[in-house]
């Protein structure tokens, strides 16, 4: 088991607790210490390999928590979980995932109408069962039956960091095979979506017939669904992701892997351009129709070649323009990870981040940028600790004298500020005032009619210290939809106002992602990419942002955190010429 598969369990353990109504504290300590295992950079079975060494070392861990990890180690769970799994339903932890349905709804839910299933609970709301209970109405009804939809849309997808995390260690696993020569993912991973729901990796070499062989006897391979000379797939990890993996001649590999990335409509399209040019085109090559001479195969630059396409970048084959684009030579250079200088939006212990402002500048350095601003909450959040108007001031000048202290890079001072229900600031102007950058996000009353949050985020906008939107729909992937709002109309006064839209990097949010983004560059908006990183380890997600950046057909000149820091603060709102 990986650090996150111990996190989950605890994690998960610590949601039913708060169904059973537990002691606080020992909830804390299970989220606490899941959240320490998520980012630690060890493995944590390596260390209890180890006898020199104690679990209760890792900061965090208490002999109790320490305890939890041994039994979990020897048997997959532990003793509270089973109890807790064995009271309530399994669904329970299902049901927390439904927006307005906190622990004490469900522990009520459970107890007066004995909800076994997500059927159950459907039932009782369509029948307006649930207003028999005290503060449960029509509107609650309302939202979890959109909240189960929504569910089960999502069923079975995972997040893109997960996904990565899952083909990036098969690949290299597969790749210590000797005679293998390239492990390669496809599918909706190497196009960047935004989840993926399976993995699909290709291997090629003398030897890949024997990768499938390894693959089948990997730790986390829970069932085998099939094993044969070309494929194997089987179901990965407790999450049971499902992973095929493909044994590939070399020369089909690059037919292989345009076919195997898709998407669906772009093959479709690529094969009937195929067909009027007397091609034909498969997983195995690329052939002519009237004697079935293969023509290209071995890489997917030669087929895009002999069909007279520039090569598509896998992010962009949606079939929506890119292949009259590469047609007529007007792809555009795609923005690069290595293009990105500054990250502009995280968090650190002032408010609800894990690390201290010292420890995200170092971190941030080491990654090779040359600023970052630190942006904590506002008062709005104070189960986040939020800053107040005095904290916002000291704050600043905080980051002003971190910024002298000759650290390797810029540290600019910023703030995440919530826009209220009526669209002003959480904080007042003259304290915004002193911050090189105010970041404007919606953090409640998601459920505003469209008309009304419009205006909402209209009001923001006209504020003068905000200069980027931060996760402008709201969503958390897989668990909260976009709050509802005319985007065109609210993009076009970003862009009017010089007031960036932010591609929010985290894998649960990814937000703006590629229809968006294309649709606020075609107002004229202006882009940062940020992590919203809460500790060190999320730095890292830049990558998902840029990749989302590139979905969306943008170049590095139309992302503003490209450029040198007196550039990009010269180019915010309120700092042009």
């Amino acid at each position: 088991m990986e650090n996150l598969d111990y996190a989950r369990l605890l994690a998960e353990t610590a949601d039913l607790m708060e169904i059973a109504a537990e002691d606080g504290f020992r909830i804390r300590s299970y989220r606490n210490a899941a959240d320490t295992l998520q980012g630690y950079p060890e493995r944590v079975e390596d260390v209890m390999a180890d006898p020199a060494r104690k679990l209760t070392e890792i900061p965090g861990i208490g002999k109790g928590i320490a305890a939890i990890l041994e039994e979990i180690r020897e048997r997959g769970s532990f003793a509270r979980r089973d109890e807790l799994m064995e009271t309530y339903p399994p669904t329970a932890l299902e049901m927390l995932k439904i927006p307005g349905l906190g622990p004490k709804t469900i522990a009520a839910l459970i107890a007066h109408f004995r909800v076994t299933t997500l059927d159950d609970l459907e039932r009782l709301c369509r029948e307006q069962k649930l207003r028999e209970l005290p503060r449960m109405g029509a509107k609650l009804e309302e939202k979890i039956l959109k909240g189960i939809a929504s569910l089960r849309q999502s069923s079975g997808r995972f997040h893109i960091h997960f996904a990565a995390a899952i083909a990036e260690e098969l690949a290299g696993y597969l790749s210590a095979v000797e005679g293998v020569e390239r492990v390669v993912a496809a599918g909706s991973l190497r196009r960047g979506r935004e989840t993926a729901g399976d993995v699909d990796l290709l291997v090629t070499g003398a030897a890949a017939e024997a990768a499938l062989d390894r693959f089948v006897k990997h730790p986390r391979v829970g069932e085998v669904l099939g094993h044969g000379g070309t494929k194997a797939s089987a179901r990965v990890g407790i999450e049971d992701i499902q992973v095929d993996v493909r044994a590939v001649p070399a020369e089909s590999f690059g037919a292989a892997l345009q076919y195997f990335t898709g998407s669906k409509a772009h093959n479709v399209a690529l094969r009937q351009l195929a067909l009027k040019q007397g091609y034909t085109l498969n997983e195995y090559g690329l052939f002519k129709l009237d004697n079935g001479e293969r023509v290209a195969g071995r890489t997917e630059e030669e087929i895009y070649a002999a069909l007279g396409l520039a090569w598509i970048p896998p992010e962009l084959r949606e079939n929506q323009g890119e292949i009259e684009a590469a047609r007529d030579g007007r792809l555009p250079q795609l923005l690069e990870l290595a293009d990105m200088r500054g990250d502009v939006h995280m968090h650190t212990r002032e408010s609800d981040g894990r690390f201290s402002m010292e420890e995200m500048a170092a971190a941030a350095a080491e990654r090779g940028y040359s600023y970052i601003a630190i942006t904590d909450h506002s008062k709005a959040l104070a189960m986040a600790n939020g800053l107040d108007e005095a904290r916002v001031i000291r704050f600043a000048e905080k980051m002003r004298e971190m910024d002298r202290s000759g650290l390797p890079l810029r540290v600019l001072s910023g703030l995440e500020c919530d826009i209220r229900k009526d669209g002003r600031m959480d904080i007042d102007d003259e304290a915004l005032a002193r911050l090189d950058l105010v970041v404007a996000s919606v953090h409640s009353h998601m459920n505003m009619e469209s008309a009304a949050m419009t205006e909402r985020l209209l009001a923001a906008i006209e504020n003068p210290y905000v200069k980027i939107m931060g996760h402008p729909t709201g969503r958390v992937l897989l668990h909260r939809d976009a709050y509802v709002y005319d985007f065109e109309k609210v993009a076009g006064e970003a862009a009017r106002r010089g007031v960036a839209m932010e591609i929010n990097a985290s894998p649960e949010r990814l937000d703006l992602h590629a229809p968006l983004i294309r649709i606020a560059r075609s107002k004229g908006c202006r882009f940062v990419i940020s992590t919203d990183a809460h500790h060190v380890k999320h730095l890292a997600n830049m990558r998902f942002g840029v990749t989302m950046a590139r979905r969306g057909w943008l170049d590095r000149d139309g992302v503003l955190n490209t450029l040198p820091v007196e550039q990009f603060l010269g180019s915010l709102r309120g700092n042009e010429g």
